[in-house]
């Protein structure tokens, strides 16, 4: 399997038992996770040599973060050590009509105060036929945005394909800061991962007739605003997910992706999900659309085989997707009973 490389923040997830408000009984859950930490442990499931790098403190903290990647087959040679403290946040799961919620408590981490110029690329990307980022670190500030520059510009100088998602998060930063900084990160790479939120705060590009709230597409328009951003940003290929919003419990979800060289626009299998954990999906749907790219997989199938590991991911509690590429295949072939495997 090929050589991936995945760049950003690694947080401590710290959520309150099953459905229960933040702090409504005292105690919390502790697990790790952020966006690009969960597309390389994806990757690490699906066979890849997987490999992260981040910057996190010589503390035990920053050693546990550490122990689990490892424990999820995830290289870690290349992680940094420094600065005083991890990143956290807290994420309550909602249900019905209470939506989930998520706070940040990450100002000042490692990440965040990397210096530009003190990771070896050169070495990182030895190998690599991938570079994953997002647009979640550059929100922490001008030092990680930078970070995240030099790594996507050496990614291209050594020739390895970048993907990048676009994550807009309005906690973080506003749509014209991250419009400043995104708009440059995103040109000429090989795939942009996005919603129809991030494509109008993290582009300016507006899916018409889109409802985020309500999961209200019209595909037509997805197509038109994925050529717009192939067009402008000289991007190979752009990957929208469309989640339908029924409630905090259940979700529509698929998937569509546009090809610039032959103008092709697919459209995926649309998933009823009873939700578990939706934090994550996402990054499942970047971590399957590499997998099938490095894997030579065709458009379609690729599209497919990202929707399905997914739908997959937002049934098991946490980040991390911890899913087999047999499993996601036996979805994407028709099995999606549940019915007990004896």
């Amino acid at each position: 399997m090929a050589k991936t490389v995945c760049f950003g923040e690694i947080m401590l997830r710290l959520s309150p038992p099953g459905f229960e408000r933040l702090l409504q009984s005292p105690q919390l859950q502790a697990t790790f996770g952020g966006g690009e930490a969960n597309v390389a442990v994806s990757l690490a499931q699906f066979g890849h040599d997987s490999y992260y790098v981040t910057r996190l403190p010589q503390n035990p903290i920053g050693d546990a973060a550490i122990k689990v990647l490892r424990g999820e087959g995830v290289n870690v040679e290349h992680v940094q050590r420094g600065g005083d403290r991890v990143g956290i946040y807290f994420a309550e799961t909602g249900a019905s009509q209470r939506a989930s919620t998520v706070i940040y408590d990450r100002a000042h981490s490692s990440i965040s105060e990397m210096a530009p110029g003190t990771m070896q690329w050169s070495r990182v990307l030895a190998g690599a036929a991938w570079l994953h980022c997002t647009g979640i670190t550059p929100a922490l500030g001008d030092s990680a945005a930078a970070c995240t520059r030099e790594a996507v510009q050496a990614a291209k100088a050594a020739g390895v394909s970048v993907s990048l998602d676009l994550n807009f998060r309005s906690k973080l930063w506003t749509a014209a800061e991250a419009q400043r900084v995104m708009r440059p990160l995103v040109q000429g790479v090989d795939v942009v991962i996005a919603n129809e939120e991030d494509l109008q705060s993290v582009l300016g590009v507006e899916v018409e007739h889109a409802d985020v709230t309500g999961g209200v597409f019209d595909v037509g328009s997805y197509r038109a605003a994925a050529a717009r951003v192939a067009g402008e940003c000289a991007v190979k290929r752009v990957a929208v997910t469309l989640r339908e919003s029924i409630s905090a419990s259940d979700n529509g979800w698929s998937a569509v992706l546009y090809d610039a060289a032959t103008q092709t626009f697919l459209q995926s299998r649309r998933f009823s999900v009873r939700l578990v954990d939706r934090i994550g999906g996402g990054d499942s749907f970047a971590a399957g659309l590499i997998h099938g790219f490095v894997s030579g997989r065709d458009l379609e199938a690729t599209l497919n085989f990202a929707v399905a590991a997914s739908a997959l991911k937002q049934t098991i509690p946490g980040d991390f997707n911890r899913v087999s590429v047999s499993e996601v295949e036996r979805l994407v072939n028709g099995d999606a009973s549940g019915r007990v495997r004896r």
